[in-house]
């Protein structure tokens, strides 16, 4: 699969990881992964601990990018970073119902357990309990959202 960052020509719109869908998992931790968004990242995928109490999905493509990137930040700045996103990162693959198993470290790590949130974010889905999901989205207000516009062409 391509990753967004090399599909010169082609608008965001068709290529960037947008939408939220309401999934279950399992007691083992198996979910089905959306369809729309698997078109984007492909069918096999990297998972790992996100930020904000979720997990950051990234196609093969752009997780290797970033670890490279990862790789040029000095140990004394991004070491916090560097363990975070590359130590619990797993490869994972969609069965032929597009059904994926999150391991328990990773499931524990985000307090997944039975109703999920999974959302495009750009460059990037992430897998949420949908009551943090819930939550986060309430706490984040109007002034907050606007600051984080200020120099931007938005």
């Amino acid at each position: 699969m391509h990753s967004l960052h090399c599909m010169k020509g082609v608008s965001l719109l068709q290529t960037g990881l947008m939408g939220n869908f309401s999934q279950t998992m399992d007691t083992k931790g198996r979910m089905s992964f959306p369809q729309k968004l698997r078109d984007i990242i492909g069918d096999k995928f990297i998972i790992t601990n996100g930020i904000d109490g979720c997990l950051f999905v990234y196609s093969l493509d752009d997780f290797e990018r970033i670890a490279r990137k990862l790789g040029e930040v000095p140990m004394s700045k991004g070491r916090a970073i560097q363990r975070r996103l590359m130590s619990w990162a797993v490869e994972v693959e969609a069965d032929k119902q597009g059904r994926i198993l999150i391991p328990s470290n990773l499931r524990e790590q985000a307090g997944l357990e039975k109703d999920i949130i999974v959302a495009g974010v750009v460059d990037r889905c992430e897998i949420w309990d949908r009551q943090r999901w819930n939550d986060f989205n309430a706490a984040v207000d109007d002034e907050e959202l606007m600051k984080a516009l200020e120099g931007t062409d938005f």
